[in-house]
């Protein structure tokens, strides 16, 4: 089986957004380098590399390190945050939540209810 990555190949080009970015993120932190690095387990001169060449970590470290900065993987590699759905509120989460400890055939008959009513009002 094939994997399908999102992100674009990592290039030359993005080495100096990625080591600019990675100082921001750990500055908007508060974090100094050894801080930061001792959070991860690594070395604070390997931090310092990566910020200064814009290389990246082993990804063993990527996890680890957008978890001490306070961001997501994709943030850290550059990519925007990603947005959340909107959930509903009120009345309607309750239901909905009432429905999802219903047993499979019954959601599905609900599910098929609610389609049709928001397919006759729109």
């Amino acid at each position: 089986m094939q994997a399908h990555f999102t992100l674009p190949p990592y290039t030359s080009a993005m080495a100096q957004l990625t080591a600019s970015r990675l100082r921001q993120l750990r500055e908007a932190a508060g974090l100094s380098l050894r801080e930061l690095a001792r959070q991860i387990g690594e070395d604070h001169s390997n931090v310092g590399f990566w910020e200064r060449t814009g290389n990246l970590p082993r990804s063993n470290v990527l996890v680890p390190l957008a978890k001490a900065l306070g961001v997501t993987v994709e943030e850290l590699l550059g990519q925007d945050k990603p947005r959340r759905a909107a959930a509903p509120g009120g009345r309607v989460r309750n239901a909905f939540e009432q429905v999802q400890k219903l047993p499979r055939r019954q959601q599905d008959r609900i599910v098929e209810v609610v389609e049709a009513l928001v397919a006759k009002a729109g």
